[in-house]
């Protein structure tokens, strides 16, 4: 090999980079910091921000693993019902079926993503673009991979990031909001946690009902809620306890790392440095407002309805982010009163949010399906 071959190899990986790949990969090493210095969701985000700056190296999801990765876990959407898989084992659903008014909350936190909808189209995205973006909305990265796959798969990438990083920014995105939606009286409001005690027959039936249920109201939803609560049903059964241990450990661990890995190699320069995913980030940042605004503006109302009886602060959790939305209602509630406990009822607006999320993804698919 002569030394013009020799240079010619050496100098190969830098033949087609330009600026626009050293920006994208700031923007990874940005996300690998967040995951890592302020630990924002480090298991979604230190995957995405690594695979992001190996799409800006070359490797992108057109080729070698994450080519067969694509294939197999987002085109198929594998990747999302799998770790819906987990998400069910590790969910409770008793708060919710100890205070099923709580639905309501979860109904109210999807607002945002038929709101963004509208904005969007009038902005000039098609509607299937629209939905996809809207989705955004509900902090819920499964259904809004699941759903953009199917409508919008070109959008695929930023509709992920943005999903994943609001969910990681939600203790900085959700507080301002909720202070300036509430009063302090408001705020410290205790609400009495006299729940009727659930039966084990009633959690076990749960799942199995609302699969039922779900899956005849909105059939796009079925894979969706049906490996949600299969999950749900694997921890609630308390026979398979080997299954669904592996359902809250390896296998949404594994589902997640690969998820992250092939959405952070749609992170190249040409997909993400336009106009466009700057416009999706912004509608997606607004959906999700949006949906913590009208929440809180519930709350406010079935406080107003129980005369003093329901903290408004609850109505921010309705969103699908569970726990983390929850958990935040409740330590913000005792900022205020450390001796007041709202976390059982805010895990019940939660766990309501993200049942919400799946029916209202389902019926963005159903819908928009339908009219394209």
């Amino acid at each position: 090999m002569d030394f013009g071959s020799l240079f010619q190899e050496i100098t190969r990986g830098f033949s087609t980079f330009y600026w626009g790949n050293a920006v994208m990969i700031i923007v990874g090493c940005i996300l690998v910091a967040l995951a890592v210095i302020k630990e924002y969701e480090p298991v979604l985000l230190l995957p995405i921000g690594f695979g992001c700056i190996l799409a800006n190296l070359g490797m992108s999801n057109e080729h070698g693993m994450f080519e067969v990765l694509y294939a197999a876990g987002i085109k198929t959407e594998l990747f999302p019902l799998l770790i819906f898989v987990g998400v069910g084992a590790m969910i409770d659903f008793r708060p919710l079926l100890a205070m099923p008014q709580m639905a309501l909350l979860g109904a109210a936190g999807q607002f945002g993503i038929y709101g963004t909808l509208i904005l969007a189209v009038l902005l000039g995205f098609p509607l299937n673009e629209a939905a996809s973006i809207g989705v955004i909305g509900a902090i819920d990265g499964p259904t809004a991979i699941f759903v953009t796959t199917k409508l919008a798969p070109e959008l695929l990438g930023p509709v992920a990031v943005a999903a994943y990083s609001y969910m990681s920014l939600i203790p900085i995105i959700q507080p301002p909001i909720m202070k300036l939606m509430t009063t302090r009286k408001e705020r410290l409001i205790r609400m009495e946690y006299a729940a009727r005690p659930v039966s084990t027959l009633a959690v076990i039936s749960f799942p199995i009902i609302v699969t039922i249920v779900i899956s005849l109201i909105a059939p796009d939803a079925a894979p969706l809620i049906a490996t949600l609560m299969l999950g749900n049903l694997l921890k609630e059964s308390g026979v398979v306890d080997r299954l669904s241990k592996a359902a809250q450990n390896e296998i949404i661990n594994i589902a997640t790392l690969f998820l992250g890995l092939t959405i952070g190699s749609t992170m190249t320069a040409q997909s993400f440095l336009n106009e466009k995913t700057l416009m999706i980030l912004g509608l997606g940042l607004l959906a999700f407002i949006l949906d913590t605004v009208a929440g809180l503006l519930f709350g406010k109302l079935m406080s107003a309805v129980t005369k003093g009886k329901v903290n408004p602060l609850i109505g921010a959790c309705g969103i699908s982010a569970f726990p983390m939305a929850g958990r935040l209602s409740a330590r913000m509630a005792q900022d205020e009163d450390y001796e007041n406990f709202i976390l059982m009822h805010a895990m019940g607006a939660n766990t309501a949010g993200q049942l919400g999320s799946v029916i209202a993804g389902g019926l963005l698919l159903a819908l928009v399906a339908g009219m394209i």
